[in-house]
C-alpha cells in the first residue's frame, strides 16, 4: 500500500470517501496553491463552491489554500451578495498572482480537476484487472448473436480472452478480423473508475478521455466502499466501460511514448496507458509507418512484465501498470512479422479463415436483407459457381460489398433492387477487376511468401 492511500480506504482508491484535507489528497500543498492560481489565471473570479466544483475537491481542501494565497498577496476577495456567508465571497488574482499563475503555467499549463497520485492510479487499476474479467461460452454467444463466426475461432477468442496475455488474429484481407476484434469489447464487463488526470514528479498527465472513456448506460455507480453519508473522491470518473481502443495505420512509436507539447505546455497520455483495464488493438499490423519489428519490440517488456515505462519532458523515468489486452491484427501469417522471441509471449495466434459455404450463405442472406434485396437461392448457386471458377475465397466481407453494389445500380436505375446474371455479373466485374477475372489470389500469395512493404 503506497504512502498517499490510507488504510481506511482499502486496496481501491476510487472506493474512497473524498479527501478532508491537503495531506489526504496525497498531492503537496505547493502544487494545489499553483494549480489553484492557474485555474483562477484563466477562470477570472471565482466563488469557492465553484472553485471546488471546478477542482474536484472538498472546501475544506481548497478554503486552507485560499488562506494561503491571501496571506501571500496572491489573491484577493470581494463580497458579491447578502447571504453574510462565505458563499458570497469571490476570489481572484491579484498582480502578483497572475505572475505566479503564468510562471506555473510556463512549466505545465494544466488547469483542470486535481489529479490523483501515481500510487493511487495504479492502486486502482490492480484492483480492477481486466484478467478478473470471465468470459464463458454463454457470454460469447450473447456478444455474438446473429453474428455469423466460425465455431472454432469464437471459442478460441473466449478461450484467449480469459487469458489476459495478448492475442494474434491473422487471415485474408476480408476474412472479418477487426469486425471481430472490434466485437471483443463486448465481452469486457464491469465498469470501471478513471482519474481525471495523474500527478507524477510534480508534473499534471491528463487522463480522462471522454471519446475512449464513454459511461455505462444510467448513472454511475456509488463507489462500494464509502461508508453511508460520505461523499466520493470526485477526483475519479466512476461507472466507465472498460476501454477498447483501435490503432491502425496511422499508428507510430512516438504515439506509444507519453509526448509533451511544448507549445501548450500540456502532456498527452500513450493510448495504450489510457486503454488500462480494457482492450488495445492495433488492425492491419505490417503497414504502420514504423516496422513491424520496431512496433512488437515496443511491446516485448510490457507484455512480459504487466508493466511500461514512460518519460516525463524533465527527463525522469517512471513505471505504470500495463493491464491490457493487447490484439494484433493482420494479413500477415505471424512468422512473417516478428522473431520468436515475441510470438512466444503471445498467448494466442488465432487464424480467421475463409467462410464455409454454409456461412457464406447466411452471410448473404443477411447482407440481402439489411439492403433491402429478395433473397434468390438459384443467384445465391449462381454466385457460388463464379467463386468456384476463379479461385476466389468465401471471404466474409464480400456478401455485403457486392450486394451493396446491386443496391447503388438500383437507385442509378431508379428501380428496385433485384438478383439476376446480370446484376451479379456487374458487380462481380466492378468488384474483382484486374483479380478474379485472372484466376489470381494476390493476398493468399503475399501471406505466405510475401512480406510487408515496409519491412
Amino acid at each position: 500500500m503506497s504512502a498517499n492511500v490510507h488504510p481506511e480506504r482499502g486496496a481501491a482508491p476510487a472506493d474512497a470517501r473524498a479527501p478532508r484535507n491537503v495531506e489526504e489528497t496525497g498531492l503537496p500543498f505547493l502544487f494545489l496553491t499553483e494549480l489553484l492560481c492557474k485555474v483562477l489565471y484563466q477562470r477570472g473570479v471565482m466563488r469557492l463552491p465553484e472553485l471546488a466544483s471546478h477542482l474536484k475537491l472538498g472546501v475544506g481542501v481548497i478554503d486552507p489554500v485560499i488562506t494561503f494565497l491571501r496571506t501571500e498577496k496572491l489573491c484577493e476577495v470581494a463580497r458579491s451578495g447578502n447571504s453574510g456567508t462565505d458563499a458570497d465571497l469571490t476570489y481572484a488574482l491579484t498582480d502578483a498572482g497572475r505572475q505566479r499563475a503564468l510562471a506555473a503555467m510556463s512549466r505545465n499549463a494544466y488547469a483542470g480537476p486535481a489529479p490523483v497520485t501515481l500510487e493511487a492510479y495504479t492502486a486502482q487499476v490492480h484492483a480492477q484487472s481486466v484478467g478478473a474479467v470471465q468470459v464463458t461460452r454463454a457470454g460469447m454467444a450473447a456478444a455474438f448473436d446473429g453474428i455469423v463466426v466460425n465455431p472454432h475461432v469464437l471459442a478460441q477468442l473466449g478461450a484467449a480472452m480469459n487469458s489476459g496475455r495478448a492475442l494474434f488474429l491473422h487471415g485474408q484481407a476480408g476474412s472479418g478480423k477487426t469486425f471481430l476484434a472490434e466485437r471483443l469489447r463486448d465481452l469486457l464487463t464491469g465498469a470501471i473508475a478513471v482519474p481525471y488526470a495523474l500527478m507524477v514528479d510534480g508534473e499534471v498527465i491528463p487522463y480522462f478521455d471522454a471519446v475512449q472513456h464513454r459511461p455505462v448506460a444510467g448513472d454511475a455507480p456509488a463507489a462500494g466502499g464509502i461508508d453511508r453519508g460520505s461523499a466520493p473522491d470526485m477526483r475519479w470518473v466512476r461507472g466507465v466501460h472498460r476501454p477498447a481502443q483501435l490503432a491502425g495505420g496511422e499508428l507510430t512509436l512516438d504515439m506509444l511514448d507519453l509526448r509533451f507539447d511544448a507549445h501548450t505546455r500540456m502532456y498527452q497520455a500513450p493510448p495504450h496507458l489510457k486503454s488500462n483495464n480494457g482492450i488495445f488493438i492495433i488492425d492491419d499490423l505490417g503497414r504502420q509507418r514504423c516496422t513491424p519489428d520496431a512496433l512488437m519490440n515496443r511491446w516485448i517488456v510490457p507484455m512480459d512484465r504487466s508493466v511500461d515505462y514512460l518519460t516525463l519532458h524533465t527527463g525522469h523515468t517512471f513505471q505504470v501498470p500495463f493491464d491490457v489486452i493487447v490484439v494484433f491484427s493482420s494479413n500477415f501469417m505471424p512468422q512473417r512479422l516478428s522473431d520468436g522471441a515475441f510470438l512466444r509471449r503471445l498467448g494466442y495466434k488465432i487464424e480467421v479463415p475463409a467462410a464455409s459455404e454454409g456461412e457464406y450463405a447466411a452471410l448473404f442472406r443477411q447482407a440481402c436483407l439489411d439492403a433491402g434485396v429478395p433473397v434468390d437461392d438459384a443467384m445465391f448457386g449462381y454466385l457460388l459457381e463464379r467463386h468456384r471458377e476463379y479461385g476466389v475465397p468465401l471471404l466474409a466481407c464480400y456478401p455485403r460489398d457486392l450486394v451493396r453494389q446491386l443496391r447503388d445500380l438500383a437507385r442509378y436505375e431508379e428501380r428496385a433492387p433485384e438478383l439476376s446474371r446480370r446484376t451479379l455479373d456487374w458487380a462481380w466485374d466492378n468488384y474483382f477487376t484486374g483479380t478474379a477475372q485472372h484466376g489470381g489470389r494476390p493476398d493468399d500469395e503475399r501471406r505466405v511468401h510475401g512480406t510487408p512493404e515496409n519491412l
